[in-house]
């Protein structure tokens, strides 16, 4: 498996010497020790970032769209072994690997390859005797830092928008995650991309990330991550004003009202909030229960959430696997104890599982807590297996209590009601509200949020348009000369 930095296409290893231990979650073993970015190493991908992007922006389109296409091919191919390191590395289970997650990563760049050659622009109608014409031109050197919960797939979002408009990229996997990051460089280079195109530096966020925001030689970053980091990218990037697009936080809404079908509604929030163990910042991490029928729905939902499967994520009967890292298992459990200290009702899991073959890894049971709106479980992002339940009366307090972050990412309710599904969804703060349905992703459709949850968006034309920016052109094509115009 690669262990090495890529910079203008040559796998070197890190300025500084340094190493970053990538541990396995099912486990606690080391996997592999793998080079570590610093600032020089960012620089130097910069560099080498610069080097290429002149003869990447004038490769004609659909040339570019060819070389994702590829890519997307050679990911296909590849798919057991990297639905094998994904599986090994994040401990997301090998079945939804090979099932979501690879599929998915060789949907989004066929997508943007084809994408590639579909960027246009416009004819302006304006003053008689001008013609006015709007073209898209690529940003140049993007940064983009990938989460440790999704890597594999985010590196689609990501790379596919950047790469199909043109432009070149600086990218920064997590530290905890970096594998199939790595692996997709390796194919990158075997389809044949310009050397310099894409450059990968696995390293820390208080250096290699914190470079990569403020280097003012990079005109836009792509951050997916926490809200609090995302606060300090805008500050970093005001050195030279780039560009910056965030995808943060969520604490998702998913409402069920009186005249949901229950066996539906169950099955499709135990998926949003329990697939890839929580980790997620779409994750329906807040049940909405319409009173008269939350008890009936929490028993089916709390016999299904006990129901599920742990164990190695290697094994494809595995349902749930473990938390990414050890240190995030511990801040998942801490919200057990913050939900108790507020009066909040332990209803299922808020612990480890008590079995020999979990000992060593970071699992933590499926958990359901009854909590008032106002509590922390509520209004905080856990991000793990962890779901808070609260009842409502009426519409007008499940939108009341759907809206009652500061967050606003992914939002689902369950109704049979046309006209209550088309008012919710206007009304429903949140980039992406879902019906009868959680946690639907598609490359052509834009993916992101408001408030808290961030601004700009991934994937779908929208997404091409945040790496490009507009040039408008204005010729004069039979106007008359002004008459201060030198004779």
């Amino acid at each position: 498996m690669q262990t090495r930095l890529l910079i203008g296409g040559r796998w070197v290893d890190g300025a500084g010497g340094g190493e970053l231990a990538v541990i396995n979650p099912y486990n606690g073993a080391e996997i592999c020790k793998i080079a570590e970015a610093r600032e020089e190493d960012v620089d130097r991908a910069v560099a080498a970032a610069q080097a290429a992007a002149p003869g990447w922006a004038r490769l004609a389109a659909h040339e570019r769209g060819r070389l994702l296409l590829k890519l997307a091919d050679a990911i296909e191919a590849d798919k057991d072994y990297l639905a094998r390191l994904e599986a090994t590395n994040t401990g997301h289970p090998v079945r939804d690997c090979q099932n979501l997650d690879v599929p998915r990563t060789v949907l989004c760049f066929r997508y943007f390859g084809g994408m590639a050659d579909k960027l246009e622009g416009a004819v302006i109608p304006v003053d008689a005797g001008f013609l006015n014409y709007v073209e898209r031109e690529p940003i140049g050197v993007v940064g983009q830092i990938v989460p440790w919960n999704f890597p594999l797939m985010f590196v689609s979002w990501k790379l596919g928008p950047a790469l199909a408009a043109g432009n070149t990229v600086v990218m920064k996997p997590s530290e905890i995650t970096p594998l199939s990051t790595l692996r997709i460089g390796e194919l990158i280079k075997d389809v044949g991309f310009p050397d310099g195109v894409v450059n990968i530096v696995p390293g820390y966020g208080g250096t290699a990330g914190q470079r990569i925001a403020d280097h003012p030689h990079i005109g836009k970053i792509s951050f997916t991550g926490s809200t609090a980091v995302g606060r300090s990218i805008v500050r970093a990037s005001a050195g030279n004003l780039k560009k910056v697009q965030l995808e943060l936080g969520g604490k998702g809404p998913n409402i069920v009202f009186e005249d949901a079908v229950i066996p539906a509604a169950v099955g499709g929030s135990a998926f949003g909030i329990f697939h890839n163990q929580g980790q997620a910042c779409i994750a329906a991490s807040r049940l909405i229960l319409h009173e008269k029928v939350a008890d009936a729905f929490l028993e089916k939902f709390i016999n299904l959430a006990r129901s599920i499967r742990l164990g190695d994520p290697l094994d494809t009967e595995t349902e749930m696997g473990p938390l990414t890292s050890r240190l995030h298992h511990e801040r998942v459990l801490s919200f057990v104890e913050v939900a108790r200290q507020e009066g909040g009702e332990i209803l299922l899991g808020g612990k480890t599982p008590d079995r020999d073959d979990l000992r060593n890894g970071f699992f933590i049971e499926p958990t359901v807590v009854r909590a008032d709106p106002s509590h922390r479980v509520q209004q905080e992002e856990v991000f793990g297996p962890f779901v808070s339940v609260t009842t409502f009366r009426n519409d007008e307090e499940a939108l009341a209590i759907a809206n009652g972050t500061a967050y606003g990412l992914g939002s689902g309710l369950w109704t049979q009601d046309l006209a209550r599904a088309h008012r919710f969804a206007k009304r429903l703060h949140a980039g992406m509200v879902w019906i009868n349905s959680y946690k639907r992703v598609h490359p052509a459709s834009p993916f992101g949020g408001v408030g808290e949850s961030g601004y700009g968006r991934e994937m779908g034309f929208e997404a091409m348009r945040e790496y490009t920016q507009p040039k408008s052109v204005w010729i004069n094509v039979d106007a008359p000369i002004p008459p201060f115009y030198p004779r």
